[in-house]
């Protein structure tokens, strides 16, 4: 079995995204978590947008990656899932483990009307949707 983790700054949104894509779609065979360096509030946008999908993440609790890293938590891959812009900012998990890094907009930065951050959250949702299945895709074929 392999294990990931995601890291962001807030685990708010895009790395429990990808969390939830990837425990979804592991079969098992690949599980995941997922962390941030300052903890917030879990994105209710998000939220939303996910359960479009049949994915219901609303009790997902934000998590330290400090906590995992203190406890001795150990990763096949680390993945920062932080945007360009705030890149310098994403923490980089500590240990031996492959890191990735898979940059995708922070849905927490969308301006708008609550349809338009909802739109644009799709997109992202989409974008990470579509980079776990083929991640995971040849995970599971190698």
């Amino acid at each position: 079995m392999k294990k990931v983790l995601f890291v962001c700054i807030h685990n708010s949104a895009r790395s429990q995204m990808a969390e939830a894509f990837v425990n979804k779609y592991g079969q098992g065979e690949i599980v995941a978590e997922s962390a941030g360096l300052e903890p917030g509030k879990l994105n209710p946008i998000v939220v939303e947008a996910m359960k479009e999908m049949g994915i219901d993440i609303s009790n997902n609790p934000t998590k330290s990656v400090f906590d995992f890293y203190k406890k001795g938590n150990l990763y096949s891959y680390v993945i920062t899932v932080c945007d360009e812009a705030s890149g310098e900012q994403c923490p980089i998990f500590p240990g031996l483990t492959a890191r990735l890094h898979w940059g995708f907009p922070d849905p927490s930065s969308f301006q708008g009307t609550a349809e338009e951050k909802l739109a644009k959250t799709r997109l992202v949702r989409d974008e990470i949707d579509a980079k776990i299945k083929t991640w995971v895709k040849g995970l599971l074929e190698a």
